[in-house]
């Protein structure tokens, strides 16, 4: 296939990369607004946290199995990788549906570190969607240089949200009632 049947091929995604890209954030912020009345048979925060390491981990490990040339191990371990941000998503929503938000209760310096990094964690995990969805069809449609390219941002981009939501999670924890 020649880069511009792959750019084709791309372009066929690029109506559900929008709209994912997209509905993802909104739909989130809405089940923000709705609260059920239940209560979950565990306390998500530190499993949804332990998620967040993981996927960390399995970004660096997809990382180096690339360079190394193991393209299929690499392969295998991002879609791995999305799947435990989707379960990330799915648990971290069922928590904020069923419980109330937090306030965290640090002061001075630490309380700026704090909205800092929870302010860019939330911004950077709407903002690589797209660029996890855009990498990955690159990635399946065989647009290998296309591919590249953007994970170089991509990556970067994943693996702070990643790294960020543990430390969010570790800063806020004291004041879980």
């Amino acid at each position: 296939m020649n880069n511009s049947e792959q750019i084709i091929d791309d372009k066929k995604y690029n109506k559900l990369i929008v709209a994912l890209s997209v509905v993802i954030p909104v739909v989130v912020a809405v089940l923000f607004g709705v609260k059920i009345d239940a209560t979950l048979p565990v306390f998500l925060p530190p499993i949804y946290a332990t998620i967040n390491a993981i996927t960390a981990l399995v970004l660096v490990l997809a990382f180096i199995s690339v360079q190394n040339g193991k393209i299929k191990l690499h392969e295998r371990l991002m879609k791995f990788a999305i799947v435990l941000s989707l379960l990330f998503l799915v648990m971290y929503v069922a928590y904020h549906m069923t419980s109330d938000s937090t306030k965290y209760g640090g002061e001075g310096v630490l309380k700026y570190m704090y909205y800092f990094v929870l302010i860019t964690h939330i911004l950077m995990s709407i903002i690589v969607i797209p660029f996890v969805l855009i990498t990955y069809v690159r990635g399946i449609t065989n647009s290998i240089e296309r591919h590249k390219k953007i994970a170089k941002i991509t990556f970067p981009l994943w693996l702070y949200v990643a790294i960020t939501g543990v430390v969010v999670y570790i800063m806020i924890a004291p004041y879980y009632a």
